[in-house]
């Protein structure tokens, strides 16, 4: 899969990247997959809810 990343986005990631926290980019686009999927499961949770 190839993906295309604006400059913002390139410019964040490098930044997670020189803070130290994360070791490569996979490692970045993990953290924010997953967070996606539980952002997507709560709103989930909350539609049933409501």
């Amino acid at each position: 899969m190839s993906i295309s990343l604006t400059p913002d986005q390139e410019r964040l990631i490098q930044a997670k990247l020189q803070s130290g926290k994360y070791r490569s980019v996979e490692a970045v686009l993990e953290m924010a997959l997953r967070l996606l999927d539980e952002y997507d499961r709560a709103d989930a949770e909350w539609v049933e809810e409501v």
